[in-house]
């Protein structure tokens, strides 16, 4: 086995990036298939104006040197190279291990690898940038990683062509540091990190303390982390976005520094305003020492890593208004917020998450997002329109009133399990962004909330930082299909035809945050106006339901592929999802009919659902609480962080913030996930408390006793948060013969 790399100072190697990208199958399913291909990094004269790659026909001399040579800008060109040459030349496909993993059966053996043209294939960047990650997938999605999942992600990044990515790991071992220069001894700060699931929130100030508190063996593991997902990233050609001073403080500060300008700020989303979590402490930016803390963290980072990156993120307005929307007060408090960037790094560049100006459309008017946005030197920040997919603030503001931006894709709330995108979008809103006059799109990126899911959209949002025109949706799917599941099969090219203009056609102009009832249950009576609205639904169950119907038909010749297996548990639990929220509107008919029989009817119907989806899921390893559950508990050291950590993760994904006896957080359900005994232990009982009420109270003639069962069940779920019981972490049965006894069960007349 012969693989030849050079990748320069880079030292960056795509050996070793295929080596775990395959580790589930084995090496041998890949390496002994592509060992002849030659990997060069040319940083200079390769490209015309950003960065590129270029695939060619290697000239041989002898039978063991390579056939195919591809080189690139940097490593991440050459990745990117490599992944497009396997998927458009060799049929292959790659998503993540929980969305179905890497299908390389398609691949030719050495000696046969497909050709190129003779010219050769050059893609050049139309765009600089390839952003990835929101400041929340830190938390909803790479809570409980070690360096082993982090190395594939980087890798996969790469495989992606991603060059410029948060990096938010370990920053609070560096406040640890930083704070200390300002007589905040850690023990001040017990009470100011949130807990590993909620820092992110904890970070933008939104809360603090909830979850934690944060042992020493935490913050320095999660700061040798750090250190090696950075120092991969730089080996590839990528460019870290580290973060910068928001101006989220310890409340010791006022104590400390009582002249100081801090604000405390307003109830965010915490149960009746509790203190222990709620309303963080925001040092003003036009107060000196704002500048002062924000020049030592960015030093102190460049200290620890190395002067690794420019470019830094700060979000010190999301969700947090400024003060007054006086144009000439927002500019200053921008400007601030940049110098104190300046001064630690004077090369600084601004990178900012424009989710502000979708979220609170009603302050940010133009006069304030101008200020804002030219509060800093053009070329000195970038936006992120954030949320372009769906409402594109770059139409509505002149282009960012000339701010250079990435054109974002944001998809995904709270991590949900849904099958949704618009694909359409995806394909044009970036070129159409880009072609415009004026245009001062500088990138395209991928922000959503949680990662592993919906495998299609994650696996042409990247292409789209690469293209330079529109891809024609029904023809790429049926390339899609082929290398997804490694063989063409007319009955998943048709269902992917159904699929495209259903579930991936979402035009409503409605952000998907799944809110079906069975993960996320309604908190009122059955005579309340709120209990008929219906969850989000833009697309034909009926046509979907045909659509499995062919994944179905497809089974037998597909069945061994783990990509088709999470694909067919997916289409199916989605169609069953959206059968169980007209059982549950059917349940609440029969209450308000007084018809006892069709509601026990229904109400067993209802509650089989969840059963059976449960049974479903527990199917396939991508569907599995118990996987989340022991990712967090193997990253504790010691029994009273593991006893934390288990209590992070069971309480991020359910209740997600306080509640009192008869009062639930806001929040709650809002990181709800179809997982395999989540269903069984927490939402069927959810279910079935609120049914026997619902039966009972018809059945005496009462009114229902919604406070009695509030108490009930919020009981049971804080219980639940603090429980140890173990869960699966394998697969149990077989995916295919579970999908179809279930849709001859629900589906066939």
């Amino acid at each position: 086995m012969r693989w030849r790399t050079f990748f320069g100072e880079q030292r960056a190697s795509v050996l070793f990036l295929l080596f775990r990208w395959t580790q589930p199958m084995g090496c041998s399913a890949v390496c002994s298939r592509i060992i002849r291909l030659l990997f060069k990094v040319i940083p200079q004269g390769l490209c015309e104006q950003y960065s590129c790659l270029r695939i060619r026909n290697f000239v041989k001399r002898s039978r063991h040197e390579p056939e195919i040579l591809i080189e690139g800008s940097t490593a991440v060109e050459v990745a990117f190279g490599l992944h497009w040459y396997l998927k458009y030349w060799c049929g292959a496909h790659i998503s993540w291990d929980k969305t179905g993993g890497i299908q390389v059966a398609s691949v030719p053996s050495p000696g046969s690898l497909p050709k190129v043209e003779d010219r050769g294939v050059k893609i050049e960047r139309p765009v600089p940038w390839n952003y990835y990650q929101n400041v929340v997938t830190s938390s909803y999605s790479f809570a409980w990683w070690d360096w082993e999942r982090w190395e594939k992600e980087i890798d996969w990044m790469a495989l992606q062509g991603i060059n410029l990515a948060l990096s938010f790991t370990g920053q609070e071992a560096i406040w640890q540091k930083v704070f200390k220069d300002f007589n905040i001894r850690n023990e001040n700060l017990v009470n100011f990190f949130g807990g590993p699931a909620f820092l992110a929130w904890s970070r933008m100030g939104n809360l603090h303390a909830w979850g934690g508190p944060l042992s020493q063996s935490w913050l320095d593991q999660q700061l040798s982390l750090q250190k090696l997902i950075v120092s991969r990233m730089i080996q590839l050609g990528m460019t870290p976005v580290l973060p910068a001073f928001s101006g989220n403080v310890p409340a010791i500060f006022q104590k400390i520094f009582p002249s100081v300008n801090i604000t405390k700020l307003s109830n965010w989303a915490s149960v009746d305003g509790d203190p222990r979590w709620c309303c963080t402490y925001l040092l003003d930016p036009s107060d000196p020492l704002f500048a002062e803390i924000g020049e030592l963290f960015i030093k102190q980072q460049i200290k620890e890593y190395g002067d690794i990156t420019n470019i830094y993120n700060c979000d010190t307005f999301n969700e947090n208004l400024p003060p007054t929307n006086d144009p000439k007060y927002i500019s200053f408090l921008g400007g601030a917020v940049y110098d104190a960037m300046a001064k630690g790094d004077s090369d600084a560049v601004w990178l900012m998450q424009g989710w502000l100006f979708s979220d609170q459309a009603a302050f940010w008017k133009p006069p304030q997002m101008k200020a804002l946005l030219h509060s800093v030197p053009i070329g000195k920040m970038i936006v992120l329109d954030l949320f372009a997919d769906v409402i594109p603030i770059w139409k509505t503001s002149s282009q960012f009133y000339g701010v250079p931006y990435v054109w974002c894709m944001l998809h995904n709330f709270g991590g949900n399990i849904e099958m949704y995108g618009i694909l359409d979008a995806i394909s044009s809103g970036p070129i159409d962004a880009r072609v415009t006059q004026n245009s001062t799109m500088v990138g395209v990126g991928m922000c959503m909330e949680g990662i592993e899911q919906n495998p299609v959209v994650y696996e042409l949002m990247p292409e789209m930082a690469f293209r330079s025109h529109k891809v024609k949706i029904e023809e790429w799917l049926k390339s899609y299909s082929y290398r997804r599941y490694g063989q063409a099969n007319n009955q998943m090219e048709e269902a992917w035809k159904i699929l495209y203009h259903t579930i991936y056609n979402c035009t409503d102009g409605i952000f998907d945050h799944n809110k079906d009832v069975i993960v996320d249950f309604p908190d009122f009576g059955p005579l309340s106006d709120a209990n008929v609205v219906k969850p989000h639904l833009w697309y034909s169950t009926e046509e979907v339901i045909h659509a499995l119907e062919l994944f179905l038909s497809a089974g037998n010749s597909l069945s061994k592929s783990r990509t088709y297996r999470y694909d067919l548990v997916d289409l199916t639990r989605q169609a069953l999802a959206k059968l169980s929220n007209e059982v549950y509107l059917d349940m609440i008919g029969a209450y308000r009919m007084n018809n006892i029989s069709k509601l026990t009817h229904q109400i067993e119907k209802f509650l089989e659902l969840i059963e059976d989806i449960d049974t479903l899921l527990a199917s396939d390893d991508n569907f599995l609480l118990g996987t989340w559950l022991e990712s967090a508990k193997k990253l504790a050291t010691d029994e009273k962080d593991e006893r934390q950590f288990e209590w992070n993760a069971r309480t991020q994904v359910t209740m997600w913030f306080d509640t009192l006896e008869t009062n639930q957080s806001k929040l709650h359900d809002y990181a709800n996930k179809y997982w395999s005994g989540l269903l069984k232990s927490y939402y069927l009982p959810r279910a079935s408390s609120y049914c026997n009420y619902l039966l009972q109270s018809l059945m005496d003639k009462q009114v229902f006793p919604l406070e009695e069962w509030r108490k009930n069940w919020f009981s049971y779920s804080i219980r639940w948060q603090a429980g140890t019981e173990s869960y699966p972490v394998k697969a149990q049965g077989d995916s295919l013969l579970i999908a179809k006894a279930l849709f001859a069960k629900y589906f066939v007349n």
